[in-house]
Formats: C-alpha cells, structure tokens, sequence
C-alpha cells in the first residue's frame, strides 16, 4: 500500500504538533550529526514541530551538542535517572500538550522523506502508532559469518500492514491514543531492554493499532565494536530473553503466565535444538550460512528458556558505573 505523497511537504490534520524525540547517551559526535538532518526533516512537513534531546547521561554531555546547535527549534532536557525506558518516559512527560511524538535514537540517520512518510501514513490511515524499517549501516566490512547469520537483517512489509510489536528506533506514537490508554514503558525493563517491545505489545491488547510505513527508513550506524561475534551472539541471547521476559508480563491470570512459560520453553528447547543440527550439519558440509544461523537460533533458544523461568540479563552496563 503506497500512502506516501510528496517529499517537499505533508498536509496535517487540524493543527497537530509533531516532536522528534532524540534519545542520547554519551554519543556527541552522533548527535551533533543527528540533529541538523532532523531539523531538515521538520522544514519537509507543514506540522508545526520541534526536535526534543533527551539526554540519559548522569553528566549531561548532550547540553554542549544543543547549545552548539543553537537552533529555536531543539529542546534540550537531562534524564538522570539511568535506563531507556526512564528516557523514554521523561520523552512522554515533555510531551504532555503535543499532539504526535516520532522516536529515534542518536547514532541513527533518516533518509530523505523519512517524516513525511510517517506523518503521511498517520495522517492517512490514523493509527495508534507507525514503525519504519532500520537498515543497518556498517563501519567496515562485517564478518562473512556475521552476514551469513543473519544478525542484522531486518524485516520488511508493505506499507498499511498491521504488526503487534516494535522497537523505538523509528516510532511514531499519537500522543492522545497514548495517554488515553494509560501507556507508559516499564521501568523493570531498564536494564535488560524490551520495555518498547512491552509498551507496543500493550499498546495493541489495549485495542490501538500499530502500522508500518515501508518508506519511512532510518540507518543504524553500526560500530566496530558490535560487528564480532561475540556481541551479535550476546545480543541474540538478550532478545530472546527479553521476548520470554515481555511474554510473561503480558500474562493475566496465573494458568496464562504457566502456559506461557511452557510455550516459551519448547519454543527455547526446539530452537537449540534446530540450531545445535544446523551447527553440526554446517561443520559436515561446510557450510558458513549453517553454521552461523544455526548458532544464531541456539543464542535466541537459550534466552527464551532462560527468560521463561525468569532470569533476567542486564547487557546494558554503563561507562559510569550504573546499570542502563
């Protein structure tokens, strides 16, 4: 479904407001790139808008990058509570009179049209919420093991299709939807991640509706440091417990939250199982795609079984000594 209209301006609705909330934490030299192409993305669309940072730094390192910036148009507010989620909550309390707030993170970039897009598939089909796609951008060549594995490939789908989950990478959110149905991220979630997975989760049972807009792209900037092994592996891990973790909140009765458990421990079980063969087939026929996919599902398999009895990973440690 194409709901896209022109890249030079979009039409609003009324007079709806439109924040760009910045999430940032010890990035400088991202942000300070990130904010004049936001900017320029709020001289594309007819809403009035502003690009809001919120800096989750105890120090506050982002105050420097705005007051360089000096624009009218970039507000600046300091989250010292530690964790996303508690940056994504302060993002939601700034917001209070705005009409729609579009999440991203520092270290990404958008594409040309990027809010347009978002704006326009809102505008057009009024959903609770709009995700677009993240395609990650690479600072060197990966591993051949990496991208035989599959660990930065994203999905993809039509523009207008309904999906139940999303990250707040690239999320547009209709502030009015979200306060009506009482939505806030949880702050259990801080340290280990998926407290936007569990916001949109809820976001949906609660009767919203979440959309994807396959035009609306951002890029990742991916790091050396998470282009090895070891951190794809520790990354898959934390997302499955994570997904085992939101999976069991969202039970709510005690015989739900024991089925859960349950699903989630076969579908753990299974997948280290299919992935410990497709390992074992790869060593056989030497095959690089079978060996890294298969250690990809038994990395997911294990943090599904280990977040369905309730362990909880926290991968998000800080440079200061806090827990994210």
């Amino acid at each position: 479904m194409q709901v896209m209209k022109s890249e030079e301006s979009v039409e609003r609705p009324g007079a709806d407001t439109v924040t760009i909330a910045v999430l940032a934490y010890r990035r400088p030299d991202e942000l300070s790139a990130a904010l004049p192409l936001l900017l320029a993305q709020l001289g594309t669309v007819s809403w009035p808008g502003e690009v809001l940072v919120v800096d989750n730094d105890l120090e506050g390192s982002g105050l420097a990058v705005v007051r360089a910036v000096d624009h009218p148009a970039v507000r600046y507010v300091h989250e010292p509570s530690p964790g996303i989620a508690a940056a994504r909550n302060r993002a939601l309390d700034e917001c209070a009179d705005r009409d729609v707030i579009v999440f991203i993170d520092d270290d990404e970039r958008p594409t040309p049209g990027w809010l347009c897009a978002l704006l326009d598939t809102f505008a057009t089909l009024r959903p609770t919420a709009v995700v677009g796609p993240v395609i990650s951008e690479f600072s060197h060549e990966p591993d051949p093991w990496i991208v035989a594995g599959g660990f930065f490939s994203r999905r993809v789908m039509p523009t207008g299709t309904p999906t139940n989950v999303a990250a707040t990478n690239n999320l547009l959110l209709d502030l009015r939807a979200v306060r009506d149905l009482e939505l806030r991220f949880d702050l259990r979630f801080g340290l280990i991640g998926g407290s936007d997975n569990l916001f949109t989760r809820q976001l949906v049972t609660r009767g919203g509706r979440l959309v994807w807009c396959a035009e609306a792209v951002v890029i990742d900037l991916v790091p050396a440091e998470r282009l090895t092994r070891a951190w794809v592996l520790k990354r898959t891990y934390r997302m499955g417990n994570g997904t085992a973790l939101v999976e069991r909140d969202l039970a709510l009765s005690r015989s739900a939250s024991a089925a859960a458990v349950l699903r989630l421990l076969a579908s753990g079980l299974l997948r280290v199982i299919a992935g410990s063969s497709r390992m074992v087939l790869g060593i056989v026929g030497q095959s690089l795609r079978q060996r890294a996919s298969g250690a990809r599902n038994v990395a997911r398999g294990a943090g599904l079984i280990t977040g369905a009895v309730g362990f909880t990973y926290a991968e998000y440690a800080r440079r200061d000594g806090v827990r994210a």
